[in-house]
């Protein structure tokens, strides 16, 4: 099985419709976003939009539920930048489906007599805001994965990708846990602006025994970035988010 993940896609359209074409490519079995569809760009609706036409399942980022707290400006709007203006932009209907969507998803599978447990997050299992970076302490990833009982835990948040292998196992018994953290669609942070999602791949062999068993891939595409920067630049949002956007930080 071949699963598709993308997170973080933060209302960049041109970002999220690039990938989307590439995934028509790759044909994978599943597709799955780990949140933060808004914030940033100056298209939540369309990037709902296309998320609920394709049937992705999605989780909650810690972006969507600000809805909750930034309602649109009732009478004449603002003339002045401002970072709030990305949440003011989302729909009723939108907003509705934002609050109501889960804030974590899990996947059992049965292979070889074993069970494989995939655990798909925003943030981390214990908080949609917390980043986990692939330079904490590797005993604090072991206490995570084995806390909440994930052998794959995937997460976005930081927007930096990295697929990190550990070991729990004990008396010369291996248990492997694969930790992976998609990286961004719509604002990339690690010097590279093209989108990023990650394509696992689970066949029969894989297992907790297996270090390999689990094969992970970063695909990166090229999308019209300085569309998506001018937009940004046209709007109300400050304009430093289209120099993130292009140098990618």
């Amino acid at each position: 099985m071949k699963i598709a993940l993308l997170s973080d896609i933060h209302a960049n359209l041109p970002a999220f419709e690039a990938v989307l074409e590439d995934l028509e490519k790759q044909q994978p079995d599943a597709v799955y976003c780990l949140g933060d569809l808004i914030g940033y760009n100056v298209w939540p609706n369309q990037v709902i939009g296309l998320v609920r036409k394709y049937g992705i399942a999605t989780i909650a980022g810690n972006h969507d539920l600000k809805v909750s707290k930034i309602l649109p400006s009732a009478g004449e709007c603002s003339k002045e930048e401002n970072s709030e203006y990305a949440y003011k932009l989302v729909g009723s209907k939108e907003r509705d489906y934002l609050l109501t969507l889960p804030r974590h998803l899990r996947l059992e599978f049965q292979l070889n007599d074993q069970q494989l447990n995939m655990l798909l997050v925003h943030g981390s299992p214990r908080s949609i805001n917390e980043y986990l970076l692939q330079e904490l302490p590797e005993q604090y990833m072991l206490e995570l994965v084995k806390e909440f009982e994930a052998d794959i835990l995937c997460f976005g948040h930081s927007h930096k990708p990295y697929h990190l292998v550990i070991n729990s196992g004990e008396n010369g018994i291996d248990h492997f846990h694969h930790l992976v953290n998609t990286g961004s669609v719509g604002k990339p942070k690690d010097g590279d602006a093209r989108a990023c999602y990650v394509l696992i791949t689970i066949d029969q062999t894989a297992g907790i025994k297996i270090q390999d068993a689990v094969q992970v891939e970063f695909v990166r595409v090229k999308y019209d970035v300085e569309k998506a920067a001018q937009a940004v630049e046209l709007s109300l949002l400050p304009n430093a988010f289209a120099d993130n956007l292009r140098k990618a930080y």
